[in-house]
């Protein structure tokens, strides 16, 4: 009986052929600086947006604001970047009580409000008529 259990060719072969800029494992790794995803561009500006409804907000607010849109407190566990619901007491930091409520205001010193990449972007125009505008001036109808 042979060695190996299949017979295709590539299978556990020893002669596989690897590029000369591929690490160790086979495949090529990431350049530095290179794009990390999605948010990948650095002309993305971050934002604090609302967990409830997702509106925009100033992440320099008091401890006790809420959001215009959904009136949800800003200052709780849910808004801020160390929490994670896998973690001991679902915070990254070594909170010294558990928060119960994690959407309800909370005084946590250890609170920082996430910030996003805004990925909306920019809308070209606001009206029709702007719209039709720069239709013309870009085919050039006169």
């Amino acid at each position: 009986m042979p060695d190996r259990r299949y017979r295709q060719k590539g299978y556990q072969d020893s002669a596989r052929s690897s590029r000369p800029d591929a690490p160790s494992g086979g495949f090529p790794g990431r350049l530095e600086g290179g794009p990390r995803g999605r948010g990948s561009e650095t002309n993305r500006a971050e934002v604090f947006r609302c967990k409830g409804c997702g509106e925009k907000a100033d992440p320099e607010f008091l401890s006790d604001a809420v959001c215009k849109r959904c009136a949800a407190a800003l200052h709780a566990c849910a808004q801020c970047r160390h929490f994670d619901t896998a973690a001991p007491r679902q915070c990254r930091q070594a909170v010294p009580a558990v928060i119960s409520s994690k959407t309800a205001r909370n005084d946590c010193s250890f609170f920082e409000p996430i910030l996003v990449a805004d990925l909306t972007g920019s809308k070209a125009s606001d009206t029709p008529d702007q719209s039709r505008s720069a239709f013309d001036k870009l085919f050039g109808k006169k």
